[in-house]
């Protein structure tokens, strides 16, 4: 009944995964994991704005710049990785662009993970197909052996392993692991790409609340902004 996070649904592809959890909630997790299926779709595409200026900002960064993830229950403090290039590039250009800004942690599940990074997420009328939006394209894989699926991690989405066997990223979904028994078994499977330093009590937060039985959140947990934090780029250049 739990799904697995993806970019776009694609009801024909399924991800097989071979995994046991502890409790019954991450079981389903797992379980659900085999039953999503994901390929992106013109349909749902939503391209970026503003990127001639996030490039220049770009140009500017510490190789492992900090960024802040402003939702309505808390700010979750990310730090991202310089040994997984292209997801640094490509989140920090999609947060410097505003891509991410009122957009919706549309899939939660205690003792698992907070899913979000959908453009479609950011209007009500979409809410059918939350979890089916992304930029138009895909990231190569990146899987650096130290990066595992530790507690605050930062991970990309990705389509399921039948449609997508280089296990490609989502243009622009992610999560972030809230426990990391419950994530373990997706190590060297989705690309982790960063960690939090500050706000994993912000994470529980979000993962405790209420959800429908599709995983989202009865109340929206949104995401304000994300932002670069200026303290910390300063203090890392």
């Amino acid at each position: 009944m739990k799904k697995i996070f993806t970019s776009i649904l694609c009801i024909t592809a399924i991800v097989a995964v071979a995994a046991s959890c502890g409790n019954s909630k991450k079981s389903k997790a797992a379980a659900g994991e085999a039953e999503q299926a994901s390929t992106d779709s013109s349909e749902f595409v939503q391209e970026p704005q503003n990127q001639e200026e996030a490039i220049n900002i770009l140009a500017t960064l510490p190789e492992e710049p900090i960024f802040d993830i402003i939702t309505n229950m808390g700010t979750i403090k990310i730090k991202l990785y310089s040994k997984t290039p292209k997801h640094r590039e490509n989140f920090a250009k999609l947060a410097l662009s505003g891509y991410y800004d009122g957009v919706l942690f549309h899939r939660v599940i205690d003792g698992f993970m907070i899913q979000g990074g959908d453009p479609l997420t950011k209007d009500t009328l979409n809410v059918n197909i939350y979890g089916e939006g992304g930029p138009g394209y895909q990231v190569p894989a990146e899987f650096i052996p130290e990066y595992t699926h530790k507690k605050g991690a930062l991970a990309a989405a990705r389509v399921g392993d039948i449609a997508n066997p280089y296990k490609e990223s989502s243009g622009s979904q992610f999560y972030i692991v809230q426990d990391e028994a419950g994530c373990a078994h997706l190590n060297g499977s989705y690309t982790v790409y960063g960690e939090t330093i500050e706000g994993l009590d912000v994470i529980d937060r979000i993962a405790k609340v209420e959800t429908l039985p599709n995983d989202r959140p009865v109340n929206d947990v949104r995401i304000i902004a994300v932002k670069l934090d200026e303290k910390y780029n300063n203090l890392s250049e």
